[in-house]
C-alpha cells in the first residue's frame, strides 16, 4: 500500500483542511485500500517556541473553515483556561498508535483529535481527553486490548522521541516548509496543497486572506500516490 507522509501540527487550521480533504477525496475515489496517510509531527510550538496562539487561530479558523466547512469547526466554546496550549501529547498519541496499532489506527485518531479541537472545543492537551478521543475513534472493532496497548505505549513516553525526531528531520530538511506539507511515494511534495494566502497585518492582530484555493489538487495527489501502490 502506498503512503502519503503528512507533516503537520494538530492545532494548525490549514492542516485540518488538508487532512479532511485527504480523507474525503480518498473515500470519493475508493482508494481506502490503496493509499494510507503516514502522519509525521511538525509541532509549531517547538519551532516557534510559544504555546498554541489563541489570537492567531481565532483569525485563521473562520477563513480556513470556509474552505472545507464539513471538516468540523466551531468558534472556541470552552473556557479560556481550557485552551490547549500544547499539542505535543496529541502528536505523541498519534505516534504511539502508529507504533502499536498501525497506520490506519493512527489515521483515525489523528483525524478525531483535529475534530475534537476545532469542532468540539476540547482540550487535547489533557491525557484523559486524548484517551477518550482515541477510544471513540478506534471503535468497538479494536476492543479493549487495543486501547490498553495504546494507553501503555502512550504512558511509556516513548512516542516523545518519535515526535522530536520527526521535528528534527523537518528542521534539518530544506524540503519541509511547514504545516501541512505532503510527501508522495514518487518524490512529489507540496506545502499546503492548493492554497495560496497572505496575511494582512501581524499574526495575532491581523487576518489571513486566501488568494487561491484549488481543492481538486487532492484528487491529483491521491491518484499519483495510488499509482505507486
Amino acid at each position: 500500500m502506498a503512503a502519503i507522509a503528512v507533516y503537520s501540527d494538530i492545532a494548525c487550521p490549514w492542516a485540518h483542511v488538508a487532512v479532511a480533504r485527504l480523507h474525503r477525496v480518498r473515500a470519493e475515489l475508493g482508494l481506502e485500500g490503496q493509499v494510507q496517510f503516514d502522519h509525521r509531527a511538525f509541532p509549531l510550538e517547538v519551532f516557534n517556541e510559544r504555546p498554541t496562539p489563541f489570537n492567531v487561530l481565532a483569525a485563521e479558523v473562520p477563513v480556513a473553515g470556509a474552505l472545507e466547512p464539513d471538516a468540523g469547526w466551531q468558534v472556541w466554546q470552552g473556557p479560556a483556561g481550557t485552551w490547549p496550549v500544547t499539542t505535543l501529547p496529541a502528536l505523541e498519541l498519534v505516534q504511539a498508535a502508529k507504533s502499536v496499532l498501525g497506520v490506519e489506527a493512527a489515521e483515525r485518531i489523528d483525524r478525531a483529535l483535529r475534530v475534537a479541537m476545532f469542532g468540539e472545543s476540547r482540550c487535547i492537551s489533557l491525557r484523559h481527553v486524548l484517551l477518550d478521543v482515541a477510544q471513540s475513534a478506534l471503535g468497538a472493532e479494536h476492543g479493549d486490548a487495543a486501547l490498553d496497548a495504546l494507553r501503555e505505549a502512550f504512558d511509556s513516553g516513548a512516542a516523545r522521541s518519535a515526535v522530536l525526531d520527526q521535528c528534527e528531520t523537518a528542521r534539518t530538511s530544506a524540503r519541509v516548509k511547514g504545516s501541512p506539507h505532503l510527501f508522495l511515494p514518487d518524490g512529489t511534495d507540496v506545502h499546503n496543497p492548493g492554497i495560496d494566502l497572505h496575511w494582512v497585518g501581524e499574526h495575532g492582530t491581523g487576518f489571513p486572506v486566501v488568494d487561491q484555493d484549488d481543492p481538486d489538487v487532492y484528487k491529483r495527489l491521491l491518484e499519483v500516490a495510488a499509482s505507486a501502490s
